[in-house]
């Protein structure tokens, strides 16, 4: 088969270019890349010559390139699609399959942004509210306590466990005393625990007298994750003031969620304590 034989059914790079809508200047720069090889080079005048079949791809990077995806990424999408369409189609359902999962995932992110920016929003009121912050002495009391490591969600077997077994022993509602001068994602030391009427003996629960302290109290009205926000500013009214804080520090639940119920995080009242000297 002579030279002109053997491009006589292939279009020159001219024509390929009104066939698919792509300028000749395109077609050389995908070459370049990769992206769209020419089925023939005529060696001695470096003419690109295409396959009708390139057609389908052509018109597949001519789509992806209006979704504004870069030249690499195209290049993923479609490798190992070359004169085949079905693994081209195969390739573009693929990629639709991850567009509509990233779509889930930024909904998702939209969603937890417009949750931040709100509780951020409620945090800079509370950081301004100051005068909130209280000084008192708060009298002794015997409690019945489950000290523990951990994450601090954990403490709900705890709590349970010492209501199950001193539920009718309770004067008042249920507290967490933190030993820790910082915070701790996964190895807090921290301990459940509920005020009690009297005293009586439990396996594995510790029943102990908190001792009469003066303490730097804060009411915080929300859900725990926001509790940050009222700790910054019990913090810096503490720190202000020239304060020691002693360990340990006392969150007492005023009202939370039921043990079946979970109730609306929105209406929860947690009172801060800081014992100081």
């Amino acid at each position: 088969m002579d030279q002109a034989d053997r491009f006589a059914s292939l279009y020159t790079i001219g024509e390929f270019s009104r066939m698919s809508g792509i300028t000749v200047k395109a077609l050389r720069f995908y070459h370049e890349q990769g992206l769209l090889i020419p089925s023939e080079i005529d060696p001695q005048t470096g003419y690109r010559y295409y396959r009708y079949t390139l057609l389908d791809r052509a018109r597949a990077i001519v789509y992806l390139r209006e979704l504004e995806l870069p030249i690499e990424q195209i290049k993923q999408v479609l490798k190992g699609t070359e004169d085949d369409d079905e693994k081209l189609l195969s390739a573009l359902e693929q990629h639709k399959t991850h567009i509509e999962q990233r779509l889930r995932a930024l909904r998702r992110a939209a969603k937890s942004l417009d949750t931040f920016i709100k509780s951020e929003r409620q945090a800079k009121l509370m950081s301004q509210q100051t005068d909130q912050v209280q000084e008192r002495m708060v009298d002794p009391m015997l409690i019945a306590g489950i000290r523990m490591k951990g994450r601090y969600e954990e403490c709900g077997k705890a709590f349970g466990r010492i209501c199950r077994a001193f539920g009718r022993s309770a004067s008042g509602p249920p507290m967490m005393l933190h030993y820790d001068q910082e915070y701790k994602e996964n190895d807090a030391d921290f301990e459940a625990c509920i005020p009690l009427k009297q005293s009586k003996t439990v396996e594995g629960i510790a029943v102990h007298q908190l001792d009469k302290a003066k303490c730097v109290t804060l009411l915080h009205r929300g859900p725990y994750d926001q509790l940050s926000a009222s700790y910054a500013v019990i913090t810096k009214y503490v720190k202000d003031k020239g304060y020691h804080v002693t360990s340990p520090t006392r969150e007492v639940y005023l009202k939370g969620p039921g043990m079946i119920f979970k109730g609306n995080p929105k209406k929860y009242l947690t009172e801060i304590q800081f014992p100081v000297g």
